[in-house]
């Protein structure tokens, strides 16, 4: 009997990384140090899905690809998950990276009008047509780094129109562009200088007329908010995410960045599935996060670039059981593409080891996002997003770091990227989920 013909078969990996037993719910702890490797190993892919991963040899003896890869001294391993990122914004903020320098805080730029109400004034001007091309450069640069799937929130429009111009933008992303765009409604990101004097208005127009606007043309699956001291406090954080629930937006927060503001115990009271940040929150909040599976999404490019030099305990909450992930934080102020760049800082700032850091980029990540059904692992019946790196062990990632590690990325089981760069002439792509958010 011969063998059964597959689309493309991955073959002689030195490591394949399936994280295998992850997708029922996040790993925690100790669970974080088994990824599932698999040596001299290999993945079958057809149509769009992994269909077996195995040892080369055991694969190769019931199945042969139309296409074949040879992974020889290479890892193979799940396409990146970026749980966190502002990927919509127009210009740029480099003049805000020299005060930093100098001295200038977060806050301290931010009340001078700049910061998240600088880019706003830019987005606001920006048309649909100039933010979809200039956030397509962004997702190549992400998909030659190794990232396939992409939350993105909204949040530099703070206007009905503005909010909904920039989430038809990522609606249109995802159409046009391989990287699967998971939105998010964040028009809670700052109050907008029309409403200066009078917060409690703008969360009025936010909790009567945005989020029922947002949600009534499924334009996004999350409803997050900027729970920050001189931001939104806990009571106008509150009122806004049980706004986002009544209209079907699952909570996300940012939380606890600055000051022990109490947002990490708002998120596990909420039951969001993820909080970010988490820079100064409390034992009691991570405690209370572990018991409710609210998902620590940690930001180490925003501790580095902002030059805080304080950086989240990591090493705590895994000792705890709060389930963690990775992210870029990818906005004006943290100009940072490439969770390998976010891996390395995580080692190094966050003593958090290898595999740890794998598992919150990939399995964990996709868990933030409610998607760990269909990727994050190397599994059969996922989609066939997979990752060839240009090393020999898992140990390199966070090792090696400051260029890029990627040889090859499969999409949807289709090459995307070879040698490092985007395929100039990429195929197709079907996306038959977007914006009914079955998952």
């Amino acid at each position: 009997m011969g063998r059964k013909e597959v689309d493309l078969l991955i073959e002689n990996a030195s490591e394949v990384i399936t994280l295998q037993g992850g997708s029922r719910r996040p790993l925690l702890g100790e669970q974080m140090k088994n990824l599932g490797i698999i040596k001299n190993g290999g993945v079958a892919v057809n149509q769009g899905k992994i269909v077996s991963v195995g040892k080369t040899r055991e694969i190769k003896r019931k199945l042969e690809g139309k296409e074949t890869i040879d992974a020889s001294g290479k890892v193979v391993m799940p396409g990146f998950v970026d749980p966190h990122t502002h990927l919509v914004f127009a210009g740029s903020r480099e003049d805000e990276f020299e005060m930093r320098i100098q001295g200038f805080t977060y806050m301290k730029i931010f009340e001078r009008g700049g910061g998240i109400l600088k880019t706003v004034r830019e987005t606001r001007k920006t048309s649909r047509d100039e933010l979809t091309k200039s956030c397509k450069e962004t997702l190549d640069v992400m998909l030659e780094h190794g990232t396939t799937t992409v939350e993105a929130k909204s949040g530099y429009g703070l206007s009905t129109s503005e909010e909904i111009k920039c989430l038809e933008v990522m609606e249109r992303l995802n159409k046009e562009h391989p990287i699967d765009i998971v939105p998010t409604f964040l028009g809670a990101h700052a109050i907008p200088p029309e409403y200066k004097d009078n917060a409690d208005e703008y969360v009025n127009l936010l909790t009567n007329e945005m989020i029922p606007a947002v949600a009534n043309r499924k334009l996004a699956e999350f409803c997050d908010v900027f729970c920050e001291k001189g931001v939104f406090n806990l009571m106008q954080s509150k009122k806004i995410l049980l706004s986002g629930k009544k209209h079907g937006l699952t909570t996300k927060l940012h939380a606890d960045e600055m000051t022990k503001l109490g947002g990490a115990e708002l998120a596990a009271e909420l039951e969001a599935i993820s909080a970010s940040h988490l820079l100064f929150a409390s034992d009691k909040g991570l405690k209370a996060m572990a018991k409710n599976g609210v998902i620590a999404v940690l930001l180490p490019g925003t501790s580095f670039s902002l030059m805080t030099g304080r950086y989240a305990d990591a090493r705590k909450m895994i000792q705890w059981g709060v389930p963690v992930a990775l992210g870029t934080d990818y906005n004006p102020s943290c100009w940072v593409e490439s969770q390998q760049i976010i891996v390395a800082l995580a080692s190094h700032e966050m003593r958090m080891t290898p595999t740890e850091t794998i598992t919150t980029v990939t399995i964990n990540a996709a868990h933030a996002l409610n998607r760990a059904q269909v990727v994050g692992s190397l599994e059969p019946g996922k989609k066939a997003d997979v990752s060839v790196l240009n090393v020999p062990n898992h140990k390199f990632l966070g090792y090696r770091f400051g260029t890029n590690l990627i040889d090859k990325v499969i999409k949807n089981g289709k090459l995307v990227v070879d040698e490092g760069k985007m395929i100039k002439k990429l195929p197709h792509f079907s996306k038959t989920y977007n914006n009914s958010f079955p998952f």
